[in-house]
């Protein structure tokens, strides 16, 4: 089913009429560099590297003339919305560092959710390509979702408390916080995030 109103035509990623995984990925390495420079400082390298993780059918994509130009996972909290091979990392990262991307982003990635509550949905890998930012396409996936998926509430985890932008973004959905996690203070000095932020949104809050 698609959108029948506003500006971006919104599908599932599965049904797509063009190949979407290297768009998403395109996407996906500009807005996720907080966790990706160790790998590598190229961002086509990245691309190249991580699209063949994306699990379509658990993605939406915001296409414009023909191109993704933004997306969104939402899962029930126990699919997978990406997979990581390690055959594929290694060979556009190299041995060592395709083995760890393949060991710690595995970690981060698909971990399974503990406790997860009933009907709900998990929004994951938000990402709007460059030139379309501040335009309404990834809002208009989130809209999307709450219309076509069965879910009474939505949450987001572990956004970094320095992703100022996003946290912008999410509030104005409607999205509140509601748990935080700490950072390892050896961590938080090297990559400058102190608090991982979890988010709720529930639909009746909204009304």
């Amino acid at each position: 089913m698609e959108t029948s109103d506003k500006k971006f035509e919104i599908v599932r990623a599965d049904k797509a009429d063009i190949d979407v995984r290297m768009q998403m990925s395109k996407i996906f390495a500009e807005g996720f560099t907080q966790w990706l420079e160790y790998f590598s400082k190229d961002k086509s390298i990245i691309a190249s590297a991580f699209a063949h993780m994306f699990v379509p059918d658990q993605f939406f994509v915001a296409i414009a003339n023909g191109n993704v130009v933004a997306m969104a996972a939402c899962t029930d909290g126990e699919t997978l919305s990406v997979r990581l091979d390690k055959k594929e990392l290694r060979k556009h990262l190299g041995f060592i560092r395709g083995s760890m991307a393949g060991i710690f982003l595995k970690k981060e990635f698909e971990a399974p959710y503990e406790n997860f509550p009933p009907n709900t949905g998990s929004i994951e890998f938000v990402g709007t390509a460059i030139e379309f930012r501040g335009q309404g396409a990834a809002s208009q996936i989130f809209h999307y979702i709450k219309e076509n998926k069965p879910y009474n509430q939505y949450v987001i985890e572990e956004v970094a408390d320095t992703n100022i932008p996003a946290m912008k973004l999410y509030e104005k959905w409607g999205f509140k916080e509601y748990k935080r996690k700490p950072i390892p203070e050896k961590i938080a000095k090297r990559n400058g995030i102190n608090n991982l932020l979890s988010l709720k949104y529930v639909k009746n809050e909204d009304k």
